[in-house]
């Protein structure tokens, strides 16, 4: 039996850990993929107080040599089940079930797609979220990058040094991208913007992307489309009565959900500001509201 389960290795659930351990807590992580969560996606991180242009993955590696130092458990499964109404909360995963008296959900967010029909089909074939984990497949090739904000300008920076032509596909006018990333785009020989543009159709050949078709007419030979439009709410597998309508975590001023002993930190709850420090800053709080 555990004093609290954080389902979640993201840099929130990562923080609530070492304060619940502070705490003098027994205390669980659990999460399915690499601990870190979507900082293993980032290719540079300049806005980190005390942590000058890191690497994603590297910050990630930190955060889990200061876990491991500190001798926090960590599971490495995949949660299939929550049973949060009862006083011991049960956490399933593949293989195994965990008992705890309270539960932390850090699920984050994953990356939202166009919704176009086979867009499913394409992932690894073409069509990739994450240009850290693809980019070297498309080296001195043309590819698009969908997107307007940060994220969507960063990656186009970094893959500006591997592709051979990136054509950024922007589906406004304008940019909701920082200003200095702005013209770091504009400034780049390699990228080509297009603005007010969206992609209605993905073209293949031999069951990989070819061509992307433009609502404006234009058809672009690209062999890779990342994608950077926001992000959704990982919250398949909790209770529906807790989320609003956008699939996100209702929690109050404490960051209590509206089950008893639950709560929510991080990415899967609304926020006016997504960024590292206050993923940080909620994964301090909720521990501090336990207590």
């Amino acid at each position: 039996m555990y004093d609290i389960i954080i389902v979640g290795m993201g840099i929130s659930g990562i923080t609530a850990a070492i304060y619940a351990k502070r705490s003098n807590k027994k205390v669980l992580l659990i999460d399915k993929g690499m601990p870190g969560g979507l900082l293993n996606n980032i290719d540079l991180i300049s806005n980190y107080p005390g942590l000058k242009d890191i690497t994603g993955p590297d910050f990630a590696q930190k955060l889990l040599e200061q876990v491991e130092s500190m001798e926090i458990p960590y599971i490495l499964e995949e949660v299939i089940s929550l049973d949060l109404q009862s006083k011991v909360k049960t956490i399933k995963t593949i293989n195994n079930e965990y008992k705890t008296q309270k539960v932390i959900l850090a699920m984050g967010r994953k990356p939202k797609f166009l919704g176009l029909d086979n867009e499913d089909d394409l992932l690894g074939r073409g069509l990739s979220t994450c240009a850290m984990c693809d980019a070297f497949f498309y080296k001195d090739k043309d590819i698009a990058v969908v997107g307007t904000g940060n994220s969507a300008l960063q990656e186009t920076m970094y893959l500006s040094n591997i592709a051979k032509k990136i054509y950024l596909i922007n589906r406004r006018d304008g940019f909701r991208g920082e200003e200095l990333l702005v013209e770091q785009i504009k400034n780049n020989p390699k990228v080509e913007i297009i603005y007010n543009a969206n992609i209605k159709k993905y073209n293949t050949k031999d069951e990989k992307l070819e061509s992307i078709t433009l609502d404006n007419g234009k058809n672009l030979n690209v062999a890779g489309v990342f994608i950077y439009i926001g992000y959704r709410p990982a919250t398949e597998i909790v209770d529906k009565s807790i989320l609003d309508d956008n699939g996100y975590i209702i929690v109050n001023d404490k960051l209590q959900t509206p089950i008893k002993d639950v709560y929510a930190i991080g990415d899967i709850i609304q926020k006016d500001v997504y960024q590292l420090v206050t993923a940080t800053s909620d994964g301090a709080r909720v521990i501090y509201n336990m207590n």
